[in-house]
Formats: structure tokens, sequence, C-alpha cells
């Protein structure tokens, strides 16, 4: 299947896949750009962005990018995780960022960029106990509808965010 995606890739001017990259895309997975980078190859695909590890490369959705940003060469990227839920409401906590020194970035920084703002509908940040938290309404590739998300600020009482975030979900959902 390899030679077939690296002819579509050459044809629609999306990235090809280097050919020690390890990951198993799924079977309607399109890549968009590719960069290498000294730990392995970044990946832009429509379903996420797959970043290198120790075990091999891991696609992360859109969805749980919470921030990617450019500068000289080198792409961060916070990824988030799914902490629970609240209600209808995902709970998010950001991991720490991650660094790739990019040899040539290519495509890869815009389309990172505009994936990640792409998958947000709306965002709104409140203030709560201790904190606040950031209320994000997300496209999650793949699926149809939109998902709520809550990422609570550093610092922020979590069991109060937790309780409003239930509430907000009760209210969308009664709307």
């Amino acid at each position: 299947m390899r030679p077939l995606r690296r002819l579509l890739a050459r044809l629609g001017g999306t990235g090809d896949l280097p050919e020690d990259f390890g990951g198993e895309l799924a079977n309607d997975e399109h890549v968009l750009a590719v960069a290498g980078s000294r730990d392995g190859a970044v990946v832009a695909t429509h379903l996420g962005l797959w970043l290198p590890g120790p075990d091999g490369p891991r696609r992360v959705g859109w969805h749980l990018v919470s921030k990617a940003t450019w500068n000289s060469g080198r792409l961060e990227v916070t990824e988030a995780e799914e902490s629970g839920t609240a209600g209808d409401v995902v709970i998010l906590r950001d991991l720490p960022p991650r660094r790739f020194d990019l040899e040539s970035p290519g495509r890869l920084p815009e389309v990172v960029h505009a994936r990640v703002t792409g998958s947000i509908k709306s965002s709104h940040h409140r203030d709560l106990p201790g904190g606040g938290a950031w209320f994000v309404q997300r496209k999650v590739p793949g699926r149809d509808g939109i998902v709520l998300q809550v990422r609570a600020d550093r610092g922020a009482d979590e069991i109060a965010v937790a309780e409003f975030a239930e509430e907000v979900g009760r209210r969308l959902r009664e709307a």
C-alpha cells in the first residue's frame, strides 16, 4: 500500500512518508505535510499530528493539540490528555511541551497552524475560584459533531472547574 500512497502524495502535492516512518496510518488517512527532525518524522494528516517518540510515532488528534508554535526552525507542541468528564464535557490536562527541530519544515508549520485553529469552533475563558478555565468547542477529526472541552488554568480549583463544566454542559443540552 505504501507505493500507492507515495504516488497519490506526489500527484496531490501532499507529503510523502519517509521510508523509515514506523507509524500505521488509517486506510483513509491522508498525509498533508511531512518534516524530518533528529527524533524522526513529524507527519500531519487530516486526522492529526504524528509525533516521533521512544516507542515509535504516535498520532495526536487535532482536538488534543492545545498549542503549537513555530519559531526559528523549532516546532513546539503541547498535547492535552483527556483526564475525565464532567457530564458531557471532556476535561483536559496539558502534558509538558515537546520540541522538534525541523530539518526541512516545508508546509508543516502552516498545516499544523491551520488544523489546530480550524478544529476550534469557539473558545471562552471563565474566571473561577483559584484561577480560571478555558472552555473550547472543537471538531474531532473523523467524527460528526462538536465536543466541549475544559482545561483548568494552573492553580485553579479543579473540583470547582469540573462542577462548573458539568453545569455548562447541562445548560447546553437543554438549550
